[in-house]
């Protein structure tokens, strides 16, 4: 192969070239740095520092856990840490007796729809689809009282701790105020368009909430007679309201399948909770801690307050549960439309008891529904309303120990959140 030299003239041009760019690296040596070229060359040097600091953290991290140290804790380690799972903890169930039938009171002519024990705990209330009040003795079981005046089924009570006042609401739209010194109505809180399904008295404000089909929820004035807020927001029948001191002092619990928080001061809604798939129908709040419970068809879920954060799900009453109730000893009863009855161990969700509620004789077994449900001051006594037209109060079987009745917990190894 021929190898040809270049010309003289383009050697002489090469030449010139490799010459000025030479002088152009010499004058810009030369000359002081810009700004931005003074912070690009600082970059190298400030990754190199990160990765020395990123590799002390991982050996820190190590020894905090008690891993091994790594012999050659280089760049590539601060990408290969990986995060080491924790095993959840799953507390053991306290033990709790089971719960047996311990009377029957009839008396009533409908449904038992409303319960509400006095703050004294010497006797309670219920409403009926009979449209009467009635006042029973808590010791005995005998009749006291009668209350006549609503012209529908009665679906709330609630006994005021501060006054001699029996509050009742109705299928009737009526909101009455009883005075039980004269045994007669002495206000009436004229607002809601359709029936009122439940209400509760606020523990330390002369204030009553109450809800219904009209999807609002009404705060009274219980002196006054005045309605202050008007609780809008709901798509559906309001079937449970509960008030509590400390934030959120409203809860309500609607057909439209959530659950919304309420800031009593601004009348205005926190916080919808949406996590149920089906009708709310029920709300518990803990006497011990700050959390509550609602129940629906699809689960009974717990959450915590004061921003309605899910805690689990208690999962296996699968029924229409109408009635939730807890008590000081974290004891939660649920009661179903079908007769069914479950006992829960509020912290860990675990259900100690299951039971199925008779109808009293006379009745269809289709009438064994339990509707609404409360555990009297001392949390020793259950009683329930339900479909066959009776009250019922339960109690602890006195007999039962840890040893008859073993705690027979198996936790779920995956506990879906939502």
């Amino acid at each position: 192969m021929e190898v040809r030299e270049l010309p003289l003239v383009v050697e002489a041009q090469l030449a010139q070239a490799a010459k000025a760019a030479k002088k152009a690296d010499a004058e810009a040596a030369a000359q002081p740095k810009s700004a931005v070229e003074s912070l690009i060359d600082t970059i190298p040097a400030a990754s190199a520092s990160a990765s020395a600091a990123s590799s002390n953290g991982t050996v820190a991290l190590r020894s905090k856990l008690g891993l091994p140290k790594l012999e050659n804790v280089g760049q590539e380690s601060a990408t290969a840490l990986v995060r080491i799972k924790e095993t959840r903890k799953i507390p053991k169930p306290e033990w709790h007796a089971p719960w047996k039938l311990m009377r029957v009171i009839s008396g009533h002519l409908g449904w038992v729809r409303s319960i509400a024990v006095d703050p004294s705990n010497e006797w309670f209330a219920t409403g009926a689809g009979d449209r009467v009040i009635k006042i029973w003795d808590l010791a005995t079981g005998t009749l006291k009282l009668s209350l006549t005046g609503h012209i529908s089924s009665v679906r709330g009570l609630a006994v005021s701790p501060r006054h001699p006042y029996l509050f009742s609401c109705g299928e009737d739209k009526m909101v009455k105020c009883w005075d039980l010194e004269y045994n007669k109505v002495i206000r009436q809180y004229h607002g809601h368009l359709s029936g009122v399904y439940c209400m509760s008295l606020h523990p330390t404000l002369d204030v009553l909430v109450t809800g219904g089909r009209d999807a609002t929820g009404r705060v009274w004035d219980v002196r006054t007679k005045n309605q202050i807020f008007a609780l809008t927001g709901h798509q559906g029948t309001i079937a449970d309201v509960k008030t509590q001191e400390a934030d959120p002092q409203i809860i309500t619990a609607s057909s439209d399948s959530t659950i919304k928080l309420w800031d009593l001061a601004a009348g205005k809604s926190t916080c919808t909770l949406t996590n149920h798939k089906k009708s709310v129908r029920t709300l518990a709040i803990n006497p011990n801690e700050y959390t509550f419970a609602s129940g629906s068809t699809d689960n009974i879920k717990q959450w915590k307050c004061p921003r309605g954060e899910f805690i689990q799900n208690l999962a296996g009453h699968n029924a229409v549960v109408n009635t939730l109730a807890i008590n000081q000893d974290n004891v939660m009863f649920s009661g179903g439309d079908n007769g069914s009855m479950y006992f829960w161990d509020y912290k860990t969700g675990y259900n100690f008891q299951t039971a199925e509620t008779a109808v009293q004789p006379g009745s269809m077994d289709s009438e064994n529904g339990i509707f609404c449900s409360t555990f009297d001051q001392t949390g020793l006594r259950l009683i329930t309303g339900e479909g066959d037209k009776t009250i019922k109060i339960w109690k602890e079987d006195e007999r039962a120990t840890p040893e008859t009745h073993p705690v027979n917990f198996k936790p779920e190894i995956v506990r879906p959140k939502y």
